[in-house]
């Protein structure tokens, strides 16, 4: 038998209550242009990674973020930072190498490597490649001690690519 911690439950109305009372403030100061004010803040237990030498962001998103001793990598596509386009009829290995390339180029701008890599998230629009997809994957991290992932079948790629890899990396 599972029994609530009556604490914890008052935490969690609490930090509830306290968010909804934001919400609250912030659509009666101007709505949602408000609240974007107070989330472009920098924080203090975090710092935005950039670089020229992977593709900008195409969103209100960052490279990569750096946190303590972790470097979390966004998911990166093989566009080509020099073009700003995903080479036409490139193959999903060439694709696979583009987005290591930038992955490898955000870790660089955070004074890493592909070796600090301990977790990958890897988006592939067709399972059918997986094999291609993964001597290409292998190139670069080889079979010594690869990180640790997770790959999945999606729908859809942004701008219909054919893999997207997110990462994580330890100092």
């Amino acid at each position: 038998m599972q029994t609530s911690n009556p604490l914890r439950a008052g935490s969690r109305r609490r930090t509830l209550g306290a968010l909804a009372a934001a919400a609250v403030l912030a659509v009666g100061a101007g709505g949602a242009s408000a609240v974007a004010e107070t989330t472009e803040q920098p924080s203090p237990r975090h710092r935005v990674v950039a670089t020229p030498d992977a593709p900008a962001a195409i969103g209100p998103y960052s490279q990569g973020i750096s946190a303590g001793n972790l470097t979390f990598v966004s998911g990166q596509l093989p566009i080509d930072p020099r073009t700003g386009a995903i080479p036409a009829g490139a193959s999903v290995e060439e694709q696979t190498r583009q987005v290591l390339r930038n992955v490898e180029a955000v870790l660089k701008a955070d004074g890493m490597s592909l070796s600090h890599v301990v977790s990958t998230t890897v988006y592939l629009a067709d399972l059918d490649d997986f094999a291609r997809f993964n001597a290409a994957y292998a190139e670069y991290f080889g079979s010594a001690a690869p990180p640790a992932r997770a790959t999945v079948e999606v729908a859809r790629v942004p701008r219909d690519a054919k893999v997207e890899i997110a990462a994580i990396a330890v100092r």
